[in-house]
């Protein structure tokens, strides 16, 4: 089976997601990246929830490179982010779920080819997606772009 252009890009995005809630579930449960990244694969990936929901299948390797670069690279990542926060806001203080979208975009800016602009682009709708109602993906949107510039400057 063939894959069009589009159908990449949502399993690419779908990967980004799912990168997110299991550096969130590794955190809040305190499973390590291998039990994360074998329950996703199993359970997650094109799961039926329901019915009516599907869970899109994702990119796998996309989804275990960044799992995997944000859990390798998470001090770099986070010192990034520090300095992308303000002052009297350290990464541990902020929401955990922003935490676990900072070092899942942190990992593809640092380690993947993909441009700047898409990582950010992709981690603001996962804001978006989040807190719906929030100020989270402009703060996500410039602290990104901040962290953008520090890992690949030679980008802008």
């Amino acid at each position: 089976m063939t894959l069009s252009g589009n159908q990449k890009r949502k399993m690419k995005s779908a990967a980004r997601l799912y990168s997110v809630q299991a550096l969130f579930q590794m955190e809040s449960s305190g499973q390590t990246v291998d039990q994360v990244r074998v329950e996703f694969l199993d359970h997650r990936f094109g799961a039926q929830v329901d019915e009516a929901t599907d869970m899109i299948e994702g990119d796998q390797g996309h989804f275990i490179k960044t799992l995997e670069d944000a859990v390798n690279y998470q001090a770099s990542i986070d010192q990034m982010t520090d300095r992308g926060l303000v002052a009297k806001w350290p990464i541990n203080r902020i929401d955990p779920t922003l935490r676990a979208l900072f070092r899942a975009a942190g990992a593809e800016l640092l380690q993947s080819g993909t441009p700047p602009k898409v990582v950010i682009s992709e981690y603001v709708a996962i804001a978006r997606a989040f807190f719906p109602e929030g100020k989270e993906a402009k703060f996500v949107n410039a602290v990104l772009d901040h962290v953008a510039r520090e890992a690949r400057p030679e980008a802008f």
